[in-house]
């Protein structure tokens, strides 16, 4: 499948398409693609179900600097750049479509980013994302695409010319979060080079948070970003 995709997009598989890009250039870094859903039995947080946030609001609800202390580097936001991307040996990312498969945005209109990197090194890189809308909106839309990145433990992406061999493996869901969870570690390989990113997702009530990055960031900090993702004061 050949589509046109904005690779500094966020979304699932935008942190698998920028780690790569870290991989073939060596100056930008990680971030995952999705996979592995569990659920839990964790009540919501009863003012997020229902509530419409704006961007801006959700963006005031993003770790950033003083909450994740020293070492850690905002990552600047770059124009979208779009290149020609071709998905191989997936076919379940190709029913999904273009943006789905290829890292463009999650289909809700109220979402905000940021990134980071620790200690000045590309390959140590967190990211969060946080979406919000109706609590049925976010369960369906996420689950269908980490369903369909667990149907593809091995597929190859071809960005810029550049071929990329991923893997994905299932990591147990970190229950006791929000209503619902889903928890992947990817594997991306180019030019003899691999890195590994862990991606996090939590929907509670009426947002969606998605935590990517290096394995150990993401356990880190994912307590954090749910506190204050999901604070109502």
């Amino acid at each position: 499948m050949r589509v046109r995709v904005a690779t500094t997009a966020v979304g699932i598989t935008a942190v698998a398409l920028l780690t790569l890009s870290a991989c073939s250039s060596a100056t930008d870094t990680a971030r995952p693609a999705p996979s592995s859903s569990a659920r839990s039995g964790s009540p919501a947080a009863t003012e997020q179900n229902g509530t419409a946030l704006s961007s801006a609001a959700l963006t005031a609800r993003l770790l950033d600097e003083s909450d994740l202390g020293s070492g850690y580097t905002r990552k600047p936001e770059h124009p979208a750049q779009h290149d020609d991307v071709t998905v191989l040996g997936c076919p379940a990312l190709a029913d999904l479509g273009g943006d789905a498969a290829t890292g463009g945005p999650l289909d809700f209109p109220r979402q905000a980013k940021t990134s980071f990197t620790y200690a000045g090194s590309s390959s140590s890189e967190i990211s969060e994302e946080l979406y919000n809308d109706s609590a049925t909106k976010l369960s369906d839309g996420i689950d269908r695409i980490f369903d369909a990145m667990t149907g593809c433990p091995t597929y190859q992406v071809v960005t810029g010319g550049t071929p990329i061999d991923m893997a994905s493996q299932k990591l147990p869901a970190p229950r006791g979060h929000g209503d619902e969870q889903w928890s992947q570690l990817m594997t991306f390989s180019t030019r003899g080079r691999s890195t590994v990113v862990q991606q996090t997702a939590i929907r509670d009530g009426s947002l969606l948070l998605i935590i990517s990055g290096s394995p150990a960031l993401v356990e880190r900090h994912l307590d954090k970003a749910l506190a204050k993702a999901t604070a109502t004061s």
